[in-house]
């Protein structure tokens, strides 16, 4: 009890110094708290719509492994209208209705404007049913009742500004829909974004599928009092051809589409969880910083308290209590923080299309619990060395001292561990950069990364020392005594440096590495676009829809182009000559492919690779399964007939462009392949004829001004795409480090108000012997400069090391080019120095306000 008692008077007592301890764990159970909630309401959202969604029993065709699995040509798998009557006659069948399905359309408005969502949720158009009535009403006007109707959801209705009267176009595959809105539908529970829009049956089936009298599936209701099992098992029994069908009760139907949703939902929750623990890493330096600080300035106290009697246990318990209380205010305040987080981030995903609902919160029992545990768990055991440091000093010492004596011994074996773990991290990254193979090189950068990363942080004070004098020299010494006075206190105790640096470290030594790695593969892509690529132009889908065939014709018909290229991708099964079978893709394209896409081969002539019953391989290929030119092989087309073609040609995998890719003349393919199962283009390029460059890309975009799924790239507009895409990921993710850094700048602020108040005689004396106010506080900014700036070297500095070693393991894939950002590493550089200052802001401005003489009579 008096442990307690203690430990709540010395944790009371200094709950101000303590301040910023807590709100590093807070922030950081706020984010593992906040991810938690976040992710569990989206799995509840998608629960309840595929619940809701889902009839009785649902039969599809036995191809169709889910609602994302379309053939090659972009029509859904189907089945014939007769099964609906086949399963009428099934016992414990209420009603049976067929439906159409498809994901594969574009919905734009009069002005040709992509109504789909910009979330990456899909577009689905397909006709009314009574089962859509689980999870949706008609709020306004009725459903479509012919070819020139359409009815659209209210949230897509509502973002666009539609009404009922207004024209919608629908691209399919097999034309357009064009039709006025004849009503609005809501969703009874929450549609996290999708675009959806009705068709009359007929118009579906025809535009659709490509035929009268199919459906993708049929919904089945269940009499009253029998069980879904039970009605799978009956319509099972109707229809007989189970190799045909596959059947799924509500049940099975929901957790298929969460299956399917749940791949993406967990790489993102993890994504986010991992940012949370780099965050947690951060916030461990501060609070074993503080700990210590607040050990040292109570020195005189634990020996008073050793002297009458409290035993070294006695005392490291208690300052493991304080942490157990810092750990338990943090955590507490941070569950409550993550749970506005998460409707924070639901507000900003509504904001950019993906509705989610604040009525399908879900807060798990597990979540307040992880917050709680990883917040005193990481707080207790940071705060175990100085709790172990302050119990093993002696009452002698501690009633001399007005410190923690250092121990030199432990000083050195921490510098020799640092050196070894430095010294094998480095060898770690040395062999990443070494080895013929990818996967066996990441395993030796992830080793390399770890250790490297351990051991600057050991070695830290020893490395505090030496990077200090040296940016003393270069940055200090230019504002005189104020600056040495600076640097010494920087250099006053290393372990405190070192640890206050190595906060700021982390977090910049993953910008530095991702920064080289991003602006290395952007660099390497536009080399081998420059070497590769002789295509004027570029037509494809961001969103990776295939370009459906009136959208092709448009570009065949454009004025100035010299050739077009198709492109297309058909799944096949391979015999190869060493009688082994693999599953593969082929790529079936013109023969001016070669010239849009240069490729170097290592045997035989590409332009041979589309003769007649040819192709090519790639060298890879050939190598694992001994393959050469003249050798045959026999190609199982999926969507068609078996082929038996030579190999003309051996392509080099040396490159980042179509590796591994397999081609063949599309003509080739079409003998094999009916034409209402041949894939639609994947991608498409076109040549303007010398000296109309200009003229043909203007009319290229015109073209498909009515199609606005598909973008018109040139080579400049393909890079700098590329450049884009790659810059938006590195903003997402320095956006998530964002919260390690702000930790680490509370570590440095937590540092200096400490520093401020254990040299309090030292300020006062000082001042007395004629150091300003702004002088004071002058030498109080930079010393958090240099310790910024210490932090953001070493930071920087690994950072390129872990982004080069990575870089060589990329080359390994064809991403050759070596880039270091040196822009974006210098501005990294100098706004550390920024954020120190600003760091330094509160505590200088609480130095100055000290009175001279009560500083100099404060005993310590």
């Amino acid at each position: 009890m008096t442990v307690w008692k203690t430990s709540m008077r010395n944790f009371l007592a200094h709950k101000g110094r303590m301040a910023l301890s807590a709100v590093a764990v807070l922030l950081s159970v706020a984010f593992v708290c906040g991810t938690l909630v976040f992710t569990d309401t989206m799995n509840t959202t998608f629960d309840k719509l595929f619940a809701a969604s889902s009839a009785d029993v649902t039969v599809s065709p036995k191809a169709a492994g889910g609602a994302d699995d379309v053939p090659e040509n972009a029509r859904p798998a189907s089945l014939p209208a007769a099964a609906v009557a086949q399963i009428e006659k099934a016992d414990g069948v209420k009603a049976a209705e067929g439906g159409v399905m498809s994901m594969s359309v574009t919905v734009v408005d009069s002005r040709s404007r992509n109504m789909g969502s910009e979330t990456g949720a899909p577009t689905i158009a397909g006709n009314w049913t009574r089962n859509d009535l689980r999870s949706m009403e008609i709020t306004s006007g009725h459903a479509p009742r012919g070819p020139t109707e359409v009815m659209v959801d209210a949230d897509t209705a509502e973002k666009h500004h539609l009404k009922i009267g207004d024209e919608l176009r629908t691209i399919a595959v097999t034309g357009d829909i064009e039709a006025r809105i004849s009503g609005i539908a809501a969703f009874t529970v929450t549609n996290p974004g999708a675009a959806v829009v009705f068709l009359d049956t007929a118009t579906a089936q025809q535009k659709l599928l490509g035929a009268p009298g199919v459906f993708t599936h049929i919904s089945v209701t269940a009499d009253s009092g029998v069980s879904d099992t039970r009605l799978k098992e009956n319509v099972a029994a109707a229809l007989g051809d189970g190799a045909a069908y596959k059947l799924q009760t509500q049940d099975e139907a929901a957790a298929a589409n969460k299956d399917s949703m749940g791949s993406f939902l967990d790489v993102m929750k993890y994504a986010m969880l991992g940012f949370a623990g780099i965050a947690f890493l951060v916030g461990i330096f501060l609070i074993v910083n503080t700990f210590s600080m607040l050990v040292a300035q109570r020195t005189r106290e634990i020996g008073l308290m050793r002297a009458i009697g409290s035993s070294r246990k006695q005392v490291n318990r208690s300052v493991l209590v304080e942490a157990v209380l810092l750990g338990v205010v943090g955590s507490l305040l941070g569950v409550a923080a993550g749970i506005g987080l998460a409707v924070g981030l639901m507000k900003l995903m509504g904001a950019i299309g993906m509705e989610l609902s604040t009525g399908d919160l879900t807060i798990a029992w597990t979540t307040p619990v992880t917050g709680l545990a990883l917040g005193i768990v990481v707080t207790v055991l940071a705060a175990y060395v100085p709790a172990r440091r302050a119990g093993k000093v002696s009452p002698m010492a501690a009633l001399r001292d007005a410190g923690t004596p250092a121990d030199a011994r432990s000083g050195w074996v921490r510098a020799v561990t640092g050196l070894v773990l430095t010294g094998a991290g480095a060898a770690g990254l040395w062999a990443a950069t070494r080895v013929d193979e990818a996967s066996e090189g990441s395993l030796y950068l992830g080793l390399g990364v770890v250790l490297t990363l351990i051991g600057f942080i050991v070695i830290g004070p020893l490395l505090a020392g030496a990077v200090v004098r040296v940016l003393g020299a270069v940055v200090l010494r230019l504002f005189g005594p104020v600056g040495r006075l600076a640097e010494r206190n920087a250099l006053r105790n290393p372990r405190r440096t070192g640890a206050t640096g190595a906060a700021l470290m982390i977090g910049l030594a993953l910008v530095a590495c991702l920064s080289v790695v991003g602006s290395s593969m952007v660099a390497s892509a536009t080399d081998e676009l420059d070497k590769s690529v002789g295509t004027d132009f570029i037509v494809q889908s961001s969103t990776g829809q295939l370009i459906v065939p009136q959208a092709a014709e448009a570009i065949e018909e454009v004025p100035g182009i010299e050739h077009v290229t198709h492109y297309k991708v058909l799944a096949a099964k391979l015999t190869n000559p060493d009688g082994s079978t693999v599953d593969e893709h082929i790529t079936a394209a013109d023969p001016t492919y070669p010239q849009d896409l240069r490729r170097e081969t290592t045997a035989g002539d590409l332009s041979e690779a589309y003769g007649a019953d040819s192709m090519s391989v790639g060298s890879d290929y050939a190598a694992l399964h001994r393959i050469e030119v003249g050798d045959e092989m026999t190609v199982a087309f999926k969507a068609g007939g078996t082929a038996k073609l030579k190999v003309a040609a051996i392509t080099s995998d040396d490159t980042s462009v179509d590796q591994g890719a397999m081609y063949v003349n599309a003509t080739t393919a079409e003998r094999y392949v009916a034409a209402d199962r041949m894939p639609q283009n994947m991608i498409m390029f076109a040549a303007a004829e010398d000296g109309r460059e200009k003229e043909a890309y203007a009319a290229l975009k015109s073209s498909l001004a009515g199609y606005p799924q598909y973008k018109v790239q040139n080579q400049a507009d393909f890079k700098q795409d590329l450049k884009d895409q790659v810059g938006q990921l590195l903003n997402i993710v320095y956006g998530l480090l964002a919260l390690a850094i702000v930790v680490a700048v509370l570590g440095v602020v937590n540092t200096l108000a400490l520093s401020v108040v254990e040299r309090t005689r030292e300020i006062g004396l000082m001042r007395a012997i004629g150091l300003s106010r702004r002088q004071l506080r002058r030498m109080i900014r930079l010393e958090s400069v240099v310790i910024a700036l210490f932090g953001a070297l070493l930071g920087l500095g690994l950072g390129m090391g872990w982004g080069t070693s990575a870089q060589k393991l990329l080359a390994l894939e064809g991403l050759g080019v070596l880039e270091i950002p040196w822009p974006t590493i210098l501005t990294v550089f100098v706004a550390s120095a920024f954020v120190g200052l600003f760091a330094a802001l509160v505590p200088a401005f609480r130095a100055g306000r000290m009175n001279v003489l009560n500083a100099i009579a404060t005993d310590g």
